[in-house]
């Protein structure tokens, strides 16, 4: 069992990661980012999958 959190919003996925919500939402529709929906909308993303993408993103 993990210690640290892993599901945000995504507010504070922007603001941990330093990436747009509207960044957020493209990996979200696009699959890559796992969710947890509450009452038809998403609620809560998981930080490992924004890791992962965020490595996986090049740098410019």
């Amino acid at each position: 069992m993990s210690l640290t959190k892993s599901w945000y919003t995504f507010d504070e996925a922007a603001s941990k990661f330093g990436v747009s919500t509207k960044q957020l939402q493209i990996w979200v529709d696009n699959g890559v980012v796992r969710t947890e929906d509450g009452k038809s909308k998403i609620t809560m993303l998981n930080g490992n999958d924004i890791e992962l993408e965020l490595h996986l993103v090049p740098s410019v």
